[in-house]
């Protein structure tokens, strides 16, 4: 509602916004207040709140609470008549008295309030209110008083009272009756509105808080767990700390002990020399004394031996000459091997010495394990801190983007077929999977709706087969047409001797199909059909393949593999039954397939119909497969065999990358990607080898330099570019990598 203007002292004077305008010369001032059944009847009407959409109120408590609010109303409206009906012609107070409002927005036992009262006390106006303004004015400030005075008020009861002088005002002036009630009703409506907003977000705060309940109390867990985890860590390292002082104390004091018997030794072999040499004396001394005694036996009795003396002298002569010689050889004996010890002792010595050495070097290779233990764990410690913060990081990046996952079942009553033909298509696929096939039942149904094809020019950026001007025609074939109409071409491929480019002859094929007349129409249906439909395995290799994101050999040689796989399978089928054992099946994979993982060769006989329940001589129907439906859907066997050899690429793709130590957007030398090759595959042919050189860096066959010429460091490539081409061709593992020898 508008505030009307007021004058003092010759100029407006702006005042705070009154709760009604009042109209100086409105023609029905002199109209009394209804009575009671009246306005009981208007606040019925007045009071019926509109639902907003979506919400659901309980009508019983609505009504409950409406008939009470109206038998309050009715008994202040005969309260308020009474007193309004006396002398209730209305005045038309004059507009151009100063500035002052009817009533502000102010409690009315404020303090703020009590003065303003005070200040128009002192300062009386120069006209008179009229009498039903001043009883409006005082019944609102009497209810808003009771109102205060309750200490548990709301914000909606407030409302109440102006509510209710509103609709006496409405009441009183008939000609803007529906206009003030139709303002009145609309903010009803967007009170209730509101109220239905908010009780519907007071669940979402609930959940909210629940949720971040939930994320911090895993949050708590985790950093409980790492804090664990550290203390453990430490434990384990401060047990090492102390196993290496106590191998260290027992080194030091095997060295001690080693010396100790090292210095007894020696003082064992001194006391072995000292005893020797005074045993040899005291054997000479013997020796002398007797000779002395059988010299003198013989001086004092010369006819013992009945023999000359002087032979006996000259004999005796003789003998202490040899005597002397022995002596003589003794002593160059005693001085040859004074420093010599009994070999006893130096075996047993030898012994003792290798057994401490032996022991000394156990201690030290135990040592050095554990200093490498020790080593590994602080790596094994920075990597786990490493992965603890890529994980929280994770988990930070996660709570702020993640998102509600799909209800995918909501796609069963849109896509045609029913939820059974939804079921089909969606069974063993991720989000990415079913987004791309709900994209082609989307995309399937408006390419049915269309008629004509634009026609794409004659740019160079344009494929050859679809350069035209014009409106082609929609053929609209099904897709069961569409992937005979792609074998038969594969199948034309293979046997035509002269190979040209692959798009003039996919033209060249649909020319001679359907004539030159029809042929530009049908390669613009074929095409649009296999660019929309990439899950189906036929349509997106030969999208590839025609594209040029992909070689023809790819295609050729898978299917190769697969013909050479089934005549594995039926040699070993000796009875020709079709039916193979698994162990068989087994067997066929890994001669087959020499250079897979057992674990791929594992989830090539999950995907064939094995399980682990399943025994080596459970037969299995391999003719099965490899069939395919109408529309060139292989067999999850088929599949998995297709997804493996994508990997495989991709991981070899991956290890030459890895062995070059390159950046994607560094640039590599032909040398480099030769000996990178030869590196992670040693079986690799030369013949093979120079064909991923000449793919690599789009070289014709004749310019490819030989291995150590000049030339070949001046060809060069970024390496990004070089491993997107490789990945075009059919590039795989020829043989086994060598073992890196270990440290």
């Amino acid at each position: 509602m508008a505030r009307e203007p007021t004058e003092a002292a010759g100029k407006p004077s702006p005042s705070p916004t009154p709760l009604f305008g009042l109209c100086p010369a409105s023609p029905h001032f002199g109209l009394y207040i209804p009575q009671c059944r009246a306005l009981q009847r208007r606040d019925n009407q007045c009071s019926t709140h509109m639902r907003p959409s979506g919400g659901i109120i309980d009508d019983s408590f609505l009504t409950e609470t409406k008939n009470i609010q109206n038998r309050k109303l009715s008994q202040k409206r005969k309260t308020l008549s009474c007193q309004f009906s006396i002398g209730g012609q209305l005045s038309p107070w004059p507009t151009h008295t100063s500035g002052q409002t009817i009533l502000h927005n102010r409690k009315p036992c404020s303090y703020d309030y009590r003065k303003r009262a005070g200040s128009w006390q002192q300062h009386p106006l120069g006209t008179t209110k009229p009498r039903y303004l001043e009883q409006l004015e005082n019944y609102l400030r009497k209810e808003l008083l009771l109102l205060d005075l309750s200490t548990d008020s709301t914000q909606e009861l407030r409302l109440q009272p102006y509510r209710e002088i509103f609709e006496f005002f409405i009441e009183d002036f008939k000609t803007y009756k529906p206009l003030l009630s139709s303002i009145k009703n609309a903010y009803e409506v967007m009170l209730a509105h509101q109220r239905e907003k908010i009780r519907a977000l007071e669940p979402l705060k609930a959940k909210l808080v629940t949720v971040n309940e939930d994320c911090n109390e895993r949050i708590l867990a985790m950093r409980a767990e790492e804090r664990y985890e550290i203390t453990m860590l430490k434990k384990e390292k401060m047990n090492l700390l102390k196993l290496i002082d106590k191998k260290n104390e027992e080194k030091i004091s095997l060295q001690s002990e080693v010396s100790k018997l090292r210095k007894n030794l020696a003082e064992e072999y001194l006391r072995y020399l000292t005893e020797r040499d005074a045993r040899k004396i005291l054997i000479a001394d013997l020796n002398e004394l007797r000779y002395q005694r059988e010299d003198m036996s013989l001086a004092q009795s010369p006819g013992i031996w009945g023999e000359d003396p002087v032979k006996l002298t000259l004999a005796l002569k003789m003998t202490r000459q040899d005597l002397t010689r022995t002596q003589m050889e003794l002593n160059t004996m005693k001085a040859n091997f004074g420093d010599v010890v009994p070999r006893r002792d130096f075996e047993m010595q030898e012994k003792t010495n290798k057994d401490l050495q032996e022991q000394l070097d156990s201690l030290r290779d135990d040592y050095e394990e554990v200093c490498k233990e020790h080593e590994i764990l602080l790596q094994l410690h920075m990597t786990t801190l490493k992965e603890r913060d890529q994980f929280h990081s994770e988990l930070q990046e996660i709570q702020r983007t993640s998102t509600p996952r799909p209800d995918w079942s909501k796609c069963e009553d849109v896509v045609a077929g029913g939820p059974d033909r939804w079921q089909m298509l969606a069974e063993g696929k991720n989000s990415d999977q079913l987004v791309d096939v709900l994209l082609e039942e989307i995309g399937e149904g408006l390419l049915r709706e269309k008629d004509f094809f634009p026609g794409l020019g004659y740019g160079e950026a344009i494929p050859p087969f679809l350069r035209f001007d014009g409106i082609v025609e929609n053929k609209k074939p099904t897709k069961k047409d569409v992937v005979n109409l792609l074998k038969d071409a594969w199948k034309q491929r293979l046997v035509e001797e002269q190979k040209e480019k692959f798009p003039d002859f996919f033209f060249n094929f649909l020319e001679h199909r359907f004539g030159p007349g029809e042929a530009m129409a049908w390669a613009y249906t074929i095409f649009e059909n296999i660019k929309l439909f990439r899950s189906n395995e036929v349509m997106s290799q030969f999208y590839a393949v025609l594209m040029g994101k992909r070689s023809e050999n790819v295609y050729i040689k898978q299917k190769e593999t697969v013909a050479q796989l089934l005549k594995e399978m039926t040699n070993a089928d000796s009875q020709n039954e079709g039916l193979i054992t698994m162990e068989h099946l087994s067997t066929v994979l890994k001669s087959t397939f020499p250079f897979k993982k057992e674990e791929k060769i594992q989830e090539l006989m999950e995907a064939g119909g094995w399980h682990p329940n399943s025994s080596n001589a459970d037969l299995l129907n391999y003719r099965s497969l490899f069939t395919e439906d109408e529309e060139g859907q292989s067999t999850p066997f088929v599949q998995k065999l297709w997804e493996q050899y994508v990997d495989e690429k991709d991981e070899y793709l991956r290890e030459l990358k890895q062995e070059l130590g390159m950046e994607l957007h560094n640039e590599v030398t032909l040398p480099q990607i030769r000996e990178a090759l030869i590196s992670i595959d040693p079986s690799l042919e030369k013949q093979t080898l120079n064909s991923y050189l000449i793919q690599a860096f789009q070289l014709p066959m004749t310019e490819l330099p030989e291995e150590g010429e000049e030339k070949e460091e001046s060809i060069v490539v970024q390496l990004k570019i070089a491993l997107q081409r490789l990945q075009m061709i059919d590039i795989r593992r020829m043989g086994s990598r060598e073992p890196e020898p270990a440290s």
